[in-house]
Order: structure tokens, then C-alpha cells, then sequence
């Protein structure tokens, strides 16, 4: 079910909504913000919520998000069709809060499937079960301040019947208007138990509609695979997984927050998470307008230019070697290595454990150079082993180093 998933390697995330207008985190500002958003302002719910009717992203043109998805190597994209604010990017039956009801008046979440579908990308929708707007979850008030895990206030159960149907249906709307969705990305369990949510009912609808679809691990007590948040496993995880990131520390278009990690980090990030054989979900947040921040632009394109000549070594790969053999990460495809070079070499670099006799040739894989490489083992298995293990020593001149990383194919036979 999940084999395209398993070794995906690069996927785009898509935070979006009203919020943008204002240059403002995503649903998190209308609680008071939370400890891990730095940037995150804090503004009185009515004047969060007072954007959503005149949304109006006149520059929103998905099928560019598609092409440029496309130049960077990525294989599925995740758009936001509900967050926690509770704004639907979809036309929806079940509330008039969506962007239905604004003068833009299209459906967002159908140019997008149907863009990302015609550019052959895989199709994600991230809902949130939390609805901070929802009369009957109850929505978040200035009197529920400060925002507090573990102290929410609780619907009736007349209230909260009404809400889960509600919830369960516009699930179902998801699943059922817009043809085959490929991920469904949940996230908010944490406000509600798992009997609440009514997890097994909703698991069930899901797969009674959409079978192969896979579901994330945030609802609880389901998940297809792992969702690592801002940070990369220490060691690779059990199953499938995958990190998801922000470019900047906000997930939304965030107008007071400039701390964005450099083009260097994120193909690092890359490197690394393809190298414990997850997938990386980057961030980008669109403005009001919809269209993508230049600071966003500018990163994209410098990692775009480093996969056009080495997209090899990330996309459909499985992880290399171990952490012992070589100083770095490193993945394979077949008989062919990729070693990711994220510090530069003092002359030459080594990797052991090896069947040397098998080593063919090396080379820098976004130019093609070959190089020089010496092989040596221990004497005994030199005289008595057919096919010993050993060290290969690859010659790496300064002239064929990438300012970003050098990734040397190393192909065995």
C-alpha cells in the first residue's frame, strides 16, 4: 500500500489560510500562541477570525506550486484543508466557514488536487480534528485564555454529537469530491481522548472509502506511518516516517519571524533524513495573496539547483551504509552508493566494511569526474579471501567540491 511512501524521500507541506492576510502564524495566534512557535503573536480571537471573510488569493496558481514542486525532486504534496481555526479550504455542506463563503468563491483544495494530479505528484490533505471555531467544540473564547494542554473546556454531549458529525462529514467530503486522495494527514488528537474522536468509526470510514490511502500517526491509535515533528530521528525509525520542517520557525506566513534556515541546512536536512531512509516534508507557507514568499523562493530554487544533478542520490533510494563505515549519510540504489560529502574532505575520504574486489569505479555525481580511489584489507584476507572486506580511500580534490554537498557514486559489481 505505502511503496510509493517508503522511498519518497522529499515531499512539499503546504500551511495555509486566512491568517496569511495578516501576516500571521497559523490558528495559533487566536489562543495566545504556544511555546513552540517563538514568533507566534498573540491577538484576541475576533480580530484573528475577522480576515476569513474577505479572503481573496488572487495569485494562488497551484499548478506553479506543482512545477516548482516538480524542479525540486519532490513526490507528494500536503495542502491544509482545515487547521485548527477551523477555515475550510474546500467547499463544504456542513458550514458556511470556508472559502466558499468569500469573494474568491473557488474551491482551493480542488485546483490543488487537480494540479498536483496533472503534474503525476501524489496528493495530501492535512485536517485537523480540533476546530477552535466550531460553535459546538466548543470554539475557543477570550475567556479560555491562556491556552493551557490538558485544560480545555468540554462540550455538552449533545454538543459534542453534533460535532463529531460534523467532523465525520466533512471527512467524508474530502474523500469523496475530489477522487483519490493519497495521504491524509491528521493533526489536534492531543485535546480529546481516542473514545471521543471516535477513532475506530472514523478509521473505518476512511478505509471504507479510500483503502489505499494512507493515514499519518495522528490519529490516535492509527497511523501508516511516523511524524517527527521539526527535528530528525537520532536513529532511523521502525516502518515508514517522515520529518516534517518549516523553513523558517513558523508554519504559517509569519511577517515577524526572519529566522529562516539557510539553503545549506535544508539540503543537510535532505541528506540526512534520506540517509535514515525517511522522507522530508518542507514547509512553505503562501502570503495573502497566495503567492510564495520570496525569502521561501530564493531557498527553493538554490535546493532545486543542487537536485537537478543529484536528485539520484535522495529520490527512490533506500539508506547506505552504516554510520561506522563512512562519516556521513549516505544511501543506495541497486549496486551504486551515494556518499553525502557534508563536510569538506582533507584530501581523501575512507569507507570501510566494504567487498573492495567489487568496487568498480567512483565518481562525483552531478558532473560525472571520475576519481582516483585505493582499496586495501587485512593481509591474510587479501591472500586466502576471494571477496574480503576492507577500505576504500577515494582521492577528493578541491576543484570538484559542491558549496552545498558533494555527493560521490561509488558502484560496485
Amino acid at each position: 500500500m505505502s511503496q510509493w511512501f517508503s522511498t519518497a524521500r522529499f515531499g512539499m507541506f503546504v500551511h495555509w489560510g486566512h491568517s496569511a492576510q495578516q501576516g500571521l502564524e497559523l490558528s495559533w495566534p487566536l489562543v495566545g500562541g504556544v511555546f513552540s512557535l517563538p514568533f507566534c503573536s498573540k491577538i484576541p480571537v475576533e480580530q484573528y477570525h475577522a480576515t476569513a471573510p474577505q479572503f481573496n488569493p488572487q495569485h494562488y496558481d497551484p499548478a506553479a506550486w506543482a512545477a516548482l514542486a516538480q524542479q525540486l525532486g519532490m513526490q507528494y504534496v500536503v495542502l491544509t484543508a482545515k487547521h485548527h481555526d477551523g477555515f475550510a479550504l474546500f467547499h463544504t455542506q456542513e458550514s458556511t466557514f470556508s472559502i466558499q463563503h468569500t469573494p474568491y468563491e473557488q474551491d482551493v483544495v480542488r485546483q490543488f488536487v487537480e494540479a498536483m494530479r496533472a503534474a503525476g505528484l501524489r496528493v495530501g490533505l492535512y485536517f485537523s480534528l480540533i476546530d477552535w471555531h466550531h460553535p459546538d467544540y466548543p470554539a475557543f473564547t477570550e475567556a479560555d485564555k491562556p491556552y493551557r494542554f490538558g485544560e480545555y473546556r468540554h462540550p455538552t454531549p449533545e454538543q459534542w454529537e453534533r460535532f463529531t458529525q460534523f467532523m465525520f462529514a466533512q471527512v467524508q467530503e474530502l474523500l469523496t469530491n475530489y477522487g483519490p486522495i493519497d495521504v491524509l494527514w491528521f493533526d489536534g488528537g492531543w485535546e480529546r481522548t481516542p473514545e471521543q474522536w471516535r477513532v475506530q468509526e472514523l478509521h473505518a470510514l476512511i478505509r471504507s472509502l479510500q483503502p489505499e490511502l494512507l493515514i499519518n500517526d495522528r490519529l490516535p491509535g492509527f497511523g501508516d506511518f511516523a511524524t517527527p515533528e521539526q527535528f530528525i530521528p537520532p536513529q532511523p525509525l521502525e516502518g515508514d516516517w517522515e520529518t516534517c520542517m518549516t523553513i523558517n520557525e513558523s508554519w504559517g506566513h509569519n511577517t515577524q519571524d526572519t529566522q529562516f534556515k539557510s539553503p545549506r541546512q535544508l539540503i543537510h536536512t535532505l541528506c540526512e533524513v534520506a540517509g535514515k531512509g525517511g522522507n522530508l516534508l518542507l514547509n512553505v507557507s503562501p502570503m495573502g495573496d497566495g503567492a510564495l514568499p520570496p525569502a521561501l523562493l530564493e531557498r527553493l530554487m538554490t535546493i532545486a539547483d543542487w537536485m537537478q544533478g543529484n536528485q539520484e542520490s535522495i529520490v527512490g533510494t533506500s539508506p547506505g551504509l552504516a554510520s561506522w563505515q563512512f562519516y556521513g549519510p549516505s544511501t543506495r540504489r541497486g549496486q551504486r552508493l551515494y556518499l553525502h560529502l557534508l563536510m569538506k574532505p582533507y584530501d581523501t575520504i575512507t569507507v570501510r566494511g566494504l567487498p573492495i574486489k567489487q568496487v568498480q569505479s567512483v565518481q562525483v555525481l552531478a558532473t560525472g569526474k571520475a576519481l582516483e580511489y585505493s582499496t586495501r584489507c587485512a593481509i591474510v584476507d587479501s591472500l586466502l579471501n576471494p571477496d574480503p572486506l576492507g577500505e576504500l580511500t577515494i582521492q577528493v580534490p578541491e576543484a570538484v567540491l559542491d558549496p552545498y554537498v558533494t555527493v560521490l557514486a561509488v558502484d560496485m559489481g
